[in-house]
């Protein structure tokens, strides 16, 4: 990968399949980012991690991932460069090193814990403050529910002093948000 070129980490589900709707609109973000010059970086399976591969690679762009000898899969048909680790843990941490940006699809409880954890890095100045967005509606209502925790004291902490998490409901909007961010 040429250097310089700026990192979108996605996160999703590994559950939707080629033809679901969020397969396409990961599938859309991936397109988007890569327009955009971003190189995308994902776990690398199926489901988000392949139509977010699947868009950005037919749209000329690169494509990593990070995969775990625990989960026993093999990377899909679109990653261009495969960084394996043993754990799934060592895999979450890679995937937030890696980006420069991040991305949260619709997904389950796998999604929710890289959306915790950037948010709470974040949050907690455990990295300089990147780019974070929270794709669609689906995680508002968790994203609202926390917001109120965070921000009805005093800990001075992130959230508290603005948004770390930015829903934005199409790939379009959030390709534009992230070449804003990182121009």
């Amino acid at each position: 990968m040429e250097r310089g070129r700026k990192i979108v980490t996605v996160f999703g589900s590994s559950r939707p399949r080629a033809g679901d709707a969020d397969y396409q609109e990961s599938r859309t973000l991936g397109e988007a980012l890569a327009r955009r010059g971003f190189a995308v970086c994902s776990g690398g399976y199926g489901g988000v991690m392949e139509g977010v591969s699947r868009g950005a690679k037919e749209a000329g762009g690169h494509v990593l991932a990070v995969t775990a000898e625990f989960f026993r899969r093999r990377a899909n048909a679109w990653v261009d460069e495969e960084i394996c680790v043993s754990t799934w843990e060592e895999r979450l941490f890679e995937l937030v090193r890696r980006g420069d940006a991040y991305v949260a699809c619709r997904g389950g409880t796998g999604t929710l814990v890289e959306l915790a954890t950037v948010w709470e890095m974040l949050n907690k100045s455990v990295m300089k403050r990147k780019p974070f967005v929270a794709l669609g509606e689906f995680w508002r209502p968790v994203i609202d529910r926390v917001r109120e925790v965070e921000r009805g004291g005093s800990s001075g902490w992130g959230e508290e002093n603005g948004e770390m998490v930015r829903v934005l409901l199409t790939a379009e909007e959030a390709g534009n948000f992230l070449a804003e961010q990182l121009g």
